[in-house]
């Protein structure tokens, strides 16, 4: 049996899933004991969007006008974060400066003692708390203070968008509690629409009519948005209905993964000696001294648009490591002549140790997939960063020479122009700080790989960078192809896409091309 409270924010595909995979065969709705929600929360004026100029700014005033109950009387204001980092950026900006004496901070690493006090004083009146989106989910807010109910209650303001409806109905609960009053609004930063594939052309169309057609991913007909909040709930919810696929195949292989260690506690108990070694042996395998064939970096964009990339990367490496070893075991080539590196690359309005972050050199998928786990998606700014994943192949190379680079991106390279401006917005005495003292040009390391004979491989996720990735494969000799990403099959392409350039690397020339053969007769495509 399960309980939850926000059974009815599911959507069809959530029930399914845990129909499917929870076996719940039965639904029951218990009314609340408390009469009718008194939250006030209007989708057409209580959802703001600001450039990232304004946005602390905007954050402020809507603290301080919330705040505002009768003439003499103040509300209680609590504001989500979606992160520890964000809610530090806004506490230490300029932007709350003058407001900061009632602000308290509630975060993760807040000692229990302090959160009690925190979360017990979040009500009173004229207290402004800060919250990571942890406290949005279980953790009750009451409000003993007629004077803010009769005032409107405390107020909740969200900074950022759900990945699902459950999320952010448990947010707007923390207030209107048990018959009491209570309001919520949300206000957003332009620029990270992208994670839920949210063109900026639909986000300015509101702001010049509140009503507008857009166009649907997998449709070609128009739909009628009523508000900003609609298109944003709309589009989350078909996000979530591609990534489930995805996590439907991760569940099913974690299931794999617990039945066998399930089995082997069996085994252990009754004393099954061959199991429990065989078992052992597999789970603990070191690496054979063999000739190491391939070393390749997969470089990927982790900007705000390539959600879908980061959260297929994850849930498929493991899929991509166990068939890649067993076409090189039908082969009678060692599982262990492969090497991989994860990187992934943003933009100059990153800090210098989120602009690029890579994972050490490996051979098993779990610790790739432990590397991708701490990877999250943000910035971004139009043209993305590739030079800076080139410059780190060619640093890699230094260090012991890779096979190939295989890159994957919706965005096209930074221009020269490109690199100085955005640089600047740190200043270049930031960058001379870093490791990134020496700014460099795409071509200029591209260059450097086609004189190592390094091949590099690049799949582009939107159309507007083919040009050039079709440029850069062509150049440095590898292969170039279109990465459906955010359709339904994006899962099976990426690994599909990644594993056979690696079996062809490891091949080579002689037997390249006939592991790929094996591949496909092997697995199959399930996508057109």
């Amino acid at each position: 049996m399960g309980v939850t409270g926000t059974l009815e924010t599911l959507s069809g595909p959530e029930k399914q899933f845990i129909t499917d995979m929870c076996k719940f065969q039965k639904y029951t709705y218990i009314p609340s004991i408390f009469d009718k929600n008194n939250l006030k929360f209007q989708a057409r004026d209580d959802v703001k969007i600001e450039n990232s100029a304004h946005y602390f700014e905007a954050i402020k005033r809507e603290i301080e006008s919330r705040l505002k109950g009768s003439p003499s009387e103040q509300r209680a204001v609590l504001v989500f974060f979606e992160s520890k980092q964000k809610l530090k950026e806004f506490f230490e900006s300029k932007a709350l400066e003058n407001i900061k004496n009632p602000v308290a901070c509630l975060t993760e690493d807040t000692h229990s003692e302090e959160k009690e006090k925190i979360i017990k004083s979040a009500t009173i009146p004229g207290r402004i708390t800060l919250l990571t989106r942890t406290f949005g989910r279980g953790t009750d807010f009451i409000c003993y203070d007629k004077n803010i109910s009769k005032n409107g209650g405390p107020h909740i303001i969200q900074t950022f968008l759900t990945e699902n409806c459950s999320e952010e109905t448990h947010i707007k609960c923390r207030t209107a509690r048990k018959c009491g009053n209570g309001s919520y609004n949300m206000v957003l930063l332009e620029g990270v629409f992208e994670k839920f594939l949210i063109q900026s052309d639909e986000i300015d169309a509101f702001k010049i009519d509140k009503r507008f057609f857009g166009i649907r991913a997998n449709a070609y007909l128009p739909k009628m948005y009523s508000t900003v909040y609609d298109l944003f709930d709309a589009k989350r919810r078909d996000l979530f209905k591609i990534q489930l696929l995805t996590k439907k195949k991760f569940v099913r292989n974690a299931k794999e993964k617990h039945e066998a260690a399930q089995h082997f506690l069996l085994s252990l108990t009754s004393k099954d000696i061959n199991s429990v070694r065989e078992f052992l042996l597999k789970r603990n395998k070191g690496i054979d001294n063999v000739d190491i064939r391939s070393r390749t970096i997969c470089l990927m964009d982790a900007t705000n648009s390539m959600s879908n990339l980061l959260l297929n990367c994850k849930n498929t490496v493991e899929t991509m490591f166990e068939r890649i070893t067993a076409i090189l075991k039908e082969n009678n080539i060692s599982e262990d002549s492969f090497q991989v590196q994860f990187v992934v690359y943003r933009n100059y309005n990153s800090t210098e140790d989120k602009l690029l972050q890579y994972s050490p050199w490996e051979t098993k998928a779990d610790n790739l997939r432990t590397f991708m786990k701490t990877i999250n998606v943000e910035g971004g700014w139009e043209n993305e960063a590739i030079e800076i994943g080139l410059w780190h192949a060619n640093k890699e190379n230094e260090k012991k020479n890779i096979t190939q680079v295989i890159l994957i991106g919706d965005a096209r390279p930074n221009t020269k122009d490109e690199v100085k401006q955005k640089r600047s917005r740190r200043k270049e005495e930031y960058w001379k700080k870093t490791k990134f003292a020496q700014n460099t040009y795409y071509e200029d390391e591209l260059a450097k790989l086609i004189s190592k004979a390094i091949p590099v491989n690049a799949f582009f996720v939107d159309k507007s960078a083919e040009a050039v990735f079709k440029e850069i494969a062509t150049k440095a000799g590898g292969r170039c192809e279109l990465l459906n990403i955010n359709s339904p099959s994006g899962a099976d392409m990426l690994t599909d896409l990644v594993t056979e350039v690696i079996l062809k690397n490891v091949g080579r020339d002689s037997k390249g091309d006939a592991l790929i053969d094996v591949y496909r007769k092997k697995f199959g495509q399930s996508y057109a």
